[in-house]
C-alpha cells in the first residue's frame, strides 16, 4: 500500500512539473487565463473543457446522502516552494480524506489570494487548496476560504509563515511538526460538485469539496502573501448547468 501511495504523489508531482515544463503561463496579461488554451495543445481544456474551475457557489441543493469528509491527519515536516506563481506546500506521506468510500491521499497544499471560489458572487481574502489523489488516479480538491480578522492568526500559518520563500522557484524546509488539519474550520460541512485542475493543462474529473465555513487569519499574514502575490487565482468558469449539492 505505502508503494501505491508513494506513486500516485510521485506522479501527482510529474504531472504539476509537465505543466511548468510547457508553454509559459501567468495569472495576469498575454499569457493569463484568458488564452490559457491557446498557449500549448496540452492546455486545450482550459478553453474548451466543460467541467473547469472554480465556479460561483451558488444555488446548491442539499443531498442528504451525501457522507461527512473523514480526516486522518500525520503531522511532519512540509517543504514551502515558491513556484513564481504561488505558494505549494508538499507534505509528507500519511494523511488521508475518506469521502463517499473512497481513500485519498494529501500531496500538497496551494495558496491563493483572493480565493478562488466565490460564495453567491463575494471572493474571501484567501484560499488554501488540499490536493489529494485515491490509488485508483481519481483526484479530489478540498478548498477552504481564509478572511481576515484582526485578532485571529491562523497557528499554522503563522508556523508556515516564518519559512515563506520570497524568490521564485526557491524552496524552504518546515522541520517543525506540523499537521495540515491546522487549516480546517471546525465545521466540516461543504458543497461539492466536478470541476477541474485550477492551472494548466486544467484537467477535468476532479471532485472538489468547498467548505461551507471560512476560516480566520490575521492582516499581517494576509499581507504577508499578498506582497509577494498581488493576484493569483483563476477567474469563475461557465457552470455549464452543472450541479452543486451541500451535504447540510
Amino acid at each position: 500500500m505505502r508503494v501505491s501511495v508513494l506513486a500516485f504523489i510521485v506522479a501527482a508531482f510529474a504531472s504539476g512539473a509537465a505543466a511548468q515544463d510547457g508553454a509559459k503561463w501567468t495569472y495576469e496579461g498575454k499569457t493569463g487565463p484568458l488564452v490559457w488554451g491557446k498557449l500549448d495543445p496540452a492546455y486545450d481544456a482550459c478553453s474548451r473543457g466543460r467541467e473547469q474551475s472554480p465556479i460561483d457557489i451558488r444555488g446548491a441543493r442539499l443531498n442528504t446522502a451525501l457522507e461527512p469528509l473523514e480526516f486522518h491527519f500525520i503531522a511532519g515536516p512540509m517543504t514551502l516552494e515558491n513556484t513564481g506563481r504561488g505558494i505549494v506546500a508538499h507534505v509528507e506521506p500519511g494523511s488521508v480524506m475518506v469521502a463517499g468510500g473512497v481513500h485519498y491521499h494529501l500531496s500538497g497544499l496551494e495558496f491563493h489570494h483572493p480565493s478562488e471560489y466565490p460564495v453567491k458572487g463575494k471572493l474571501s481574502d484567501m484560499e488554501v487548496d488540499l490536493a489529494f489523489h485515491a490509488d485508483d488516479g481519481k483526484t479530489a480538491m478540498v478548498a477552504v476560504r481564509l478572511d481576515q480578522d484582526r485578532g485571529f492568526p491562523n497557528a499554522l500559518l503563522a508556523t508556515l509563515w516564518e519559512h515563506l520563500p520570497t524568490q521564485p522557484g526557491t524552496t524552504a524546509k518546515v522541520t517543525d511538526m506540523v499537521s495540515a488539519g491546522g487549516l480546517l474550520p471546525e465545521d466540516h460541512g461543504y458543497w461539492t460538485y466536478l470541476g477541474s485542475e485550477l492551472t494548466p493543462p486544467c484537467t477535468e474529473g476532479v471532485r472538489w469539496f468547498v467548505f461551507e465555513q471560512d476560516l480566520s487569519i490575521s492582516r499581517s499574514q494576509l499581507r504577508t502573501f499578498a506582497d509577494l502575490f498581488k493576484m493569483n487565482t483563476r477567474p469563475v468558469q461557465d457552470p455549464h448547468g452543472r450541479r452543486i449539492e451541500a451535504n447540510e
